[in-house]
C-alpha cells in the first residue's frame, strides 16, 4: 500500500489478506508513523492483529519492491505508456505461472493512495498493470475493497500451488527472474551508458528512460540477462571515456 492515509483502510487491508491466506503487508511512506497501532486500524483488522503488527514499513516504493520478481500495479486508470495490462483474473493466472516456474519468486500487488491511486512513476516500477473490471460508470473502489478482490483472485488461482518450501526449481540460478532491485540498478547503469555514447541528452531526456524501464520490465529479465546488460553498459562507458 503506497502512502496510505487512513488507518482504517490499513486495518481492513490486513483483514482482507489474512482471510485469503496471505500475511505479508507492506506500507510505503504511510501518513502516520504508527499507523499499524492506531486504534481504528486495530479495530478494523478484526482478528488480523498478527498481520497488522508484522506489517513492514518502507520509505520508498523502490525499497519495498527490491526483492520482488513480479510486481503488479492495481489501477483503474488507463495509461498511455506503461507495463502490459490485464484484468485481475488474468493477472492471477500470470502470478500462478510465475510462481510455478521459479522457486524463488516474490510477487507483489501494489495499490496507491485512497484519493489519487498510483502515479505514472510508481507504476513504472512495476512489471504489470492490473485492473478490476468494475462498472465503467462507477468504478471507484475503496482501497481495502480492491485489495480484498485482488487477494481472492490470487487465492483462487493458487489454491493447489505447493508451498514455497516444497517447490523445486527446474531452472539454473542465472535463469531465475531478476529482482526489482537489480533491474533498477541496471537501469541506472544503462542511463549512464546511453549518456556516455551520446544517445541520451540529460538536458532533454523526453520519455526515453520511462520507455526503457517499461521495455526491461515487460521482458521479465533473468539474473544472467541483467549481468549481461550490465557488462554491455560497462563496455559502452569504457569505450567512450576520454583518453589521455
Amino acid at each position: 500500500m503506497v502512502q496510505p492515509s487512513h488507518p482504517g483502510n490499513v486495518g481492513s487491508a490486513a483483514r482482507a489478506i489474512k482471510t485469503m491466506g496471505f500475511s505479508d503487508l507492506v506500507l510505503v511512506a504511510p501518513r502516520e508513523a504508527d499507523m499499524t497501532r492506531h486504534p481504528e486500524a486495530v479495530a478494523l483488522a478484526s482478528g488480523a492483529d498478527d498481520v497488522l503488527a508484522a506489517a513492514e514499513v518502507c520509505d520508498t516504493l523502490e525499497l519495498a519492491l527490491a526483492p520482488v520478481t513480479l510486481a503488479c500495479a492495481l489501477t483503474a486508470r488507463p495509461r498511455d505508456i506503461g507495463p502490459p495490462a490485464a484484468d485481475i483474473r488474468e493477472t492471477a493466472t500470470q502470478v500462478r505461472a510465475h510462481m510455478d516456474t521459479f522457486a524463488q519468486a516474490r510477487v507483489a500487488i501494489v495499490l496507491g493512495t485512497e484519493r489519487s491511486g498510483l502515479t505514472n512513476e510508481q507504476i513504472g516500477l512495476c512489471h504489470r498493470i492490473c485492473h478490476i473490471p468494475a462498472n465503467p460508470a462507477y468504478s471507484s473502489l475503496n482501497v481495502a475493497q480492491a485489495l480484498q478482490l485482488a487477494a481472492w483472485e490470487l487465492r483462487y488461482a493458487l489454491l493447489d500451488t505447493p508451498a514455497a518450501s516444497d517447490r523445486v526449481s527446474v531452472t539454473a540460478p542465472g535463469a531465475q527472474p531478476a529482482s526489482s532491485e537489480s533491474v533498477h540498478a541496471l537501469l541506472e547503469h544503462w542511463e549512464r551508458a546511453l549518456t556516455a555514447v551520446g544517445f541520451l541528452d540529460p538536458a532533454h531526456p523526453k520519455k526515453l528512460m520511462p520507455r526503457m524501464r517499461h521495455l526491461f520490465g515487460r521482458n521479465g529479465l533473468t539474473r544472467d540477462e541483467v549481468d549481461m546488460m550490465r557488462g554491455v553498459c560497462t563496455a559502452m562507458i569504457k569505450t567512450h571515456q576520454p583518453r589521455d
